[in-house]
């Protein structure tokens, strides 16, 4: 697996997790004024130079994007945080360390449109890679321990393009293990797959095509 997520396994692509971390709150320090925006999803502002503001972070992009603002860069995103992680995470291998559960998205894209507010981005970048791939080696080193007799599968603190990545590849597992603990289940699943649909009668079709 190696952090890489297969687009048939995976439940939800991920563009459409990313854009889910979209509505993640982030502080924003505008260079303009204007009045409150009225969304469906709420109301935010009004905005004034140099007076931070939290908005979510699709807004914050798109004001971005427009020269409207800086992005200020989450406390988890510094070197010295993502260094005592990254550090946590080697020396427990059983464990995983607390991060906002959107972390890789919301890291992507600050590094994507913002790369500019982030001090000393590169190193940024490298700690959180390097934090992706020590935390993706903890997953596959837990499936490796998968058995007959587990019934169940505990992971805390795992992030969302994480679960998203792990879940079927979890279910698969021990779906393989149920069946071939159980003849029954896969007489069952056989016996399903070979009987024919049956489909109710209902009567004659009317014609829907337009007179």
């Amino acid at each position: 697996m190696a952090g890489q997520s297969d687009l048939h396994l995976s439940i939800f692509l991920p563009s459409e997790v990313e854009f889910v971390a979209e509505d993640e709150v982030v502080e924003i320090v505008p260079n303009i004024r204007m009045d409150a925006l009225n969304m469906i999803c709420g109301d935010f502002g009004p905005f004034f130079p140099q007076i931070p503001c939290k908005v979510p972070l699709w807004l914050a992009v798109a004001l971005k994007k427009r020269g409207k603002c800086t992005i200020r860069t989450p406390d988890w995103m510094t070197v010295d945080r993502l260094t005592q992680v990254l550090d946590a995470e080697r020396e427990s291998p059983r464990e995983f360390q607390p991060l906002p559960f959107h972390y890789i998205e919301i890291s992507k894209l600050l590094f994507d449109h913002a790369r500019d507010d982030i001090s000393d981005a590169y190193l940024v970048r490298s700690l959180i890679e390097d934090i992706r791939d020590v935390r993706f080696h903890k997953v596959e080193s837990g499936l490796e321990t998968i058995s007959g007799r587990t019934h169940a599968v505990k992971l805390k603190n795992l992030s969302a393009m994480e679960v998203n990545i792990v879940r079927p590849f979890m279910v698969r597992t021990l779906q393989a293990f149920y069946k071939h603990d159980s003849p029954q289940m896969i007489q069952q699943a056989d016996n399903t797959g070979s009987r024919p649909t049956q489909v109710a009668d209902r009567g004659p079709r009317r014609d829907l095509r337009r007179r």
